[in-house]
């Protein structure tokens, strides 16, 4: 093949790639950077994301129980939480420590995660915190937690959903922004789900991290 059919096959190969991203983007897919000026944010999305991370927003189907999703803040307009949809219209979750009931069925835990601790900062002392990472099985879905280090108490709250609400629990039970903070979230406002993660904070070479499913 001569370098300009060559060049002519890359070029529309690059078009064809452009155009399928660009459909997916305006119908399916938005890519988004968690903030890393909000330190509560920050905090509450650990371990399974960090500030600073480059992720992909689902678009095209309602969140369900046990999705991480982004979803503007009740109470705060203009500002985005994310969390885990731990109960819809009518149920009831009780939050305990690191634990969680819906509709009295506890949520089973699992093993630790690869890296059995990481660091995070306490958004309210700006003191580097270091918690142990642990697994929380949610019917079958199974995805990372922060646990709450020995000595620490966190008071059980039970929040309850109506009409098309949802409760928001955060991954990070020891330094929570969730529906303990906001209350319910209205569902339809909640359109979009975190699936994947392009690359972290700490850039492309952070192997670990980069292009990795977000469960």
């Amino acid at each position: 093949m001569s370098a300009r059919r060559l060049t002519k096959v890359l070029l529309f190969l690059a078009l064809f790639v452009g155009s399928l991203i660009g459909l997916a983007r305006a119908t399916a897919i938005r890519w988004w950077r968690v903030p890393n000026d909000d330190p509560y944010l920050e905090a509450s999305v650990a371990p399974t994301l960090s500030g600073g991370d480059l992720i992909i927003l689902w678009r095209l189907s309602k969140p369900t129980f046990g999705d991480l999703v982004l979803c503007p803040e009740p109470k705060a307009p203009g500002r985005s939480v994310i969390g885990r949809v731990l109960g819809t219209s009518g149920d009831r979750v009780q939050v305990e420590g690191i634990h969680v009931r819906v509709n009295g069925q506890a949520m089973r835990d699992e093993s630790e995660c690869r890296e059995p601790t990481f660091t995070v900062t306490d958004p309210s002392s700006k003191v580097e915190v270091e918690q142990k990472c642990d697994r929380e099985n949610l019917s079958g879905r199974v995805h990372q937690r922060g646990n709450i280090p020995g000595g620490r108490e966190v008071s059980p709250v039970t929040l309850e959903a109506d009409r098309e609400q949802g409760i928001l629990v955060s991954d990070n039970r020891l330094f929570p922004y969730d529906s303990r903070d906001f209350g319910p979230v209205d569902l339809p406002s909640c359109k979009e789900t975190v699936i994947f993660r392009l690359v972290s904070a700490k850039g492309f070479g952070d192997v670990a991290t980069r292009l990795s499913i977000v469960w």
